[in-house]
């Protein structure tokens, strides 16, 4: 990924933090996460969360033992989800990073996908699929949450099931066969929660 494309969004992400534009921001922990917490995650593992904004769900995964990495490109973001932390004398691995152009050095046993994939450009999708199935060990849990607005352009994007489909094909992902979580966002826009199984060999 080429430096001037990672500096524009940057610059981006940075002046919608700086002008308030975050209509992603719901203010609180995902309502998804807490359910997820409840049924999906008996037990604290390495976890990755992308795009983590100002983290809320990242200081709530801390509170619960959970070994936290939080990723995300805007300077603001960053320090705000560190001082976040620090008002709670909470430990996470914080990292300002594109994630187009970012990867660990070992795989995670989950991650956490709160409407990441929404926020980028759609051409940029299939890469971000392949990072995310590259930073997954062999049956490592994707947990998503599906923006659903039903109108073009964005951000946030569109995530039209049927499209997830060809992004994260069966033969890498394992979907599940119960209906997707539906997820209300303060913004009046919903999110479709979806657990993925990572299929196939070890990360390289």
């Amino acid at each position: 990924m080429s430096d001037s494309a990672t500096e524009q969004r940057r610059t981006a992400w940075e002046n919608r933090y700086q002008e308030g534009r975050m209509r992603w921001d719901r203010g609180a922990v995902s309502p998804a996460l807490e359910h997820w917490l409840q049924t999906r995650l008996a037990y604290p593992c390495r976890l990755l969360v992308p795009g983590a904004g100002s983290g809320y769900e990242v200081a709530h995964l801390a509170e619960r033992g959970f070994d936290v990495t939080a990723v995300d490109v805007a300077p603001t973001a960053v320090q705000r989800l560190s001082q976040l932390l620090a008002s709670r004398d909470l430990k996470a691995s914080v990292v300002q990073a594109d994630l187009l152009d970012w990867n660990p050095d070992t795989p995670f046993e989950v991650i956490y996908e709160q409407t990441c994939l929404c926020a980028l450009d759609p051409p940029d999708w299939p890469a971000y699929a392949q990072s995310l199935w590259q930073w997954l060990r062999p049956a490592g849990r994707l947990l998503a949450s599906f923006m659903q607005t039903g109108q073009p352009g964005g951000p946030p994007y569109h995530c039209d099931l049927t499209v997830m489909r060809e992004l994260f094909p069966d033969n890498r992902w394992i979907w599940p066969g119960d209906q997707p979580l539906k997820i209300p966002h303060p913004n009046g826009l919903v999110e479709f929660g979806m657990v993925l199984v990572r299929r196939g060999a070890p990360a390289d």
